[in-house]
């Protein structure tokens, strides 16, 4: 052992810098990883190292997939990292010196983000100090570079398992059968957050005998996997029934008894309607699901009264059909509860806000389902939303 290493002021100093290290450590644990996400965590990591001594960062990363780098985040002074020549290649913490724009000189400690034996990014912290980096200091590079690459791992294992979900609701909800080419009709889902690519909401067309189309939107209760399983024995399940011709009030009361029959499947709301052209109507019945909504030719809206029967699944039955008149010139939307009921809401001064929209004369079923979304914020809905509308499309004289 040294002179210096049994001098008093000498472990005093020892023991004030590895209480700093263990200081930073523990602002690291707690200002890294605080958003889940991948920019998010490398803006954490850059931002971290500016308020632990260094004048500016960078945060580099590998794409998941093709070759190269990106760079993700840097904090502090840009003009100092601007030129700096990271090393990404290098497997170990290193501190070198190099020169930043106009000649100043600086020291770089690097440092590579690695996740389970691979590097997916590295970390530039730069110094304009005269003096290199105290070994406290280049330890705290280090330290918070292990954090955040574990944090990064699991952001692009979230990100993974995310894409595989979407991928999965796709297949579940695949494209609802076309009607007949008399209808015009657009539809939209929408799951709830950021995180939740699956849910029980889901829209149908069923094309029928004598230019007649069924449109169809239900909500399995409950979110996630389970409900979207459950959503797609459902549309199954009606799409067999459907192909009978029944009329919609015997549509539901055959689908609530194979359901309820089946017992294992969650309950659900779903509304039908029989759409006519040649006659000029449409037939309306519901399973304990919201009215529709007929948008006229003016953009004026106006909420369409019908029984309401019990969801399916509880072998009640009771479903009465309602039949009314539908111009060329309306258009049909039906939806989900996500898209307009707020928490802590009486449902009537929900609906209320969707029957007094006027939206722009002469939208297209597209453009209309677009403006009620943005109108009524269904993009930061509490619940998930799908929308269908239907419009007759008019017929040309030859």
């Amino acid at each position: 052992m040294s002179e210096r290493a049994g001098d008093p002021a000498s472990l005093v100093e020892e023991h004030a810098a590895v209480l700093a290290r263990l200081r930073a450590a523990t602002d690291a644990i707690g200002e890294i990883g605080s958003r889940p996400d991948e920019q998010g965590i490398c803006e954490d990591l850059a931002a971290f190292l500016c308020r632990h001594g260094y004048e500016a960062a960078a945060v580099d990363v590998r794409p998941e997939e093709g070759p190269g780098w990106a760079r993700a985040a840097v904090a502090g002074d840009p003009k100092l990292v601007d030129r700096v020549e990271p090393r990404h290649e290098e497997r170990a913490p290193h501190t070198y010196a190099d020169v930043a724009p106009g000649g100043v000189a600086v020291r770089v400690v690097s440092a590579p983000l690695e996740w389970h034996g691979r590097v997916i990014g590295s970390v530039s912290a730069v110094s304009a100090r005269a003096t290199a980096p105290t070994e406290h200091e280049t330890a705290t590079v280090h330290d918070a570079a292990r954090l955040a690459a574990v944090h990064l791992g699991h952001a692009r294992r979230l990100s993974a398992t995310e894409r595989t979900a979407f991928h999965l609701q796709q297949a579940l909800v695949a494209e609802p059968g076309r009607p007949h080419p008399n209808l015009e009709v657009s539809g939209r889902y929408l799951p709830v957050g950021a995180r939740t690519l699956v849910g029980g909401d889901w829209f149908e067309t069923v094309r029928l005998h004598f230019g007649r189309s069924l449109l169809v939107v239900g909500d399995v209760m409950g979110h996630g996997l389970d409900a979207a399983v459950d959503m797609n024995a459902y549309r199954s399940a009606l799409r067999d029934v459907a192909s009978t011709d029944l009329p919609p009030h015997r549509v539901l009361r055959q689908l609530d008894s194979v359901v309820a029959d089946d017992g294992g499947l969650r309950p659900a709301t779903c509304l039908l309607v029989q759409v006519d052209p040649a006659r000029g109507s449409a037939t309306f019945a519901s399973a304990g699901h919201l009215p529709p909504v007929i948008f006229a030719a003016d953009g004026s809206a106006d909420l369409v009264e019908l029984p309401v029967g019990p969801p399916l699944g509880t072998g009640v039955g009771g479903y009465e059909p309602v039949t009314r008149a539908l111009a060329p010139s309306d258009t049909l939307v039906l939806f989900t509860d996500g898209l307009v009921e707020r928490r802590g809401e009486d449902i009537d001064v929900s609906l209320a806000r969707l029957s007094s929209l006027r939206l722009r004369p002469g939208s297209g079923p597209e453009e209309l389902v677009e403006e009620v979304l943005q109108r009524l914020d269904a993009h930061h809905a509490e619940d998930d939303v799908a929308v269908l509308a239907a419009r007759l499309r008019e017929r040309h004289a030859t």
